[in-house]
């Protein structure tokens, strides 16, 4: 069984069992969350799509891991500018997810 989710300004699709990484979302490992944007819910050939959410549908996990991920690295350059280079970094703060079950 699948379930496609929407969390975050994103989609994605999970099976039971599976970690997921996600943007952060605020709690200690060991904690449950629980998804209710499901946009469809399918197990072999038969698949319900939601307009927009599948109702009654639910997608319950556990976070697993808090974290960063790796460093980003951005660089501006202008030609014939002295003060257009430019050097930043980004790294993007996660949440490891394990999804523990899809209801509905």
């Amino acid at each position: 069984m699948y379930a496609v989710i929407a969390f975050g300004g994103k989609q994605c699709r999970v099976q039971v069992g599976e970690v997921v990484r996600f943007e952060r979302i605020d709690g200690d490992p060991g904690d449950s969350v629980v998804f209710d944007q499901v946009l469809a819910v399918g197990e072999g050939d038969s698949v319900r799509v939601g307009t927009p959410t599948v109702s009654g549908a639910l997608v319950r996990g556990t976070l697993n891991e808090q974290g960063r991920g790796d460093k980003i690295h951005i660089l501006t350059y202008k030609r014939r500018k002295n003060s257009s280079r430019r050097r930043g970094g980004h790294r993007q703060d996660f949440t490891a997810v394990k999804i523990d079950a899809i209801e509905g």
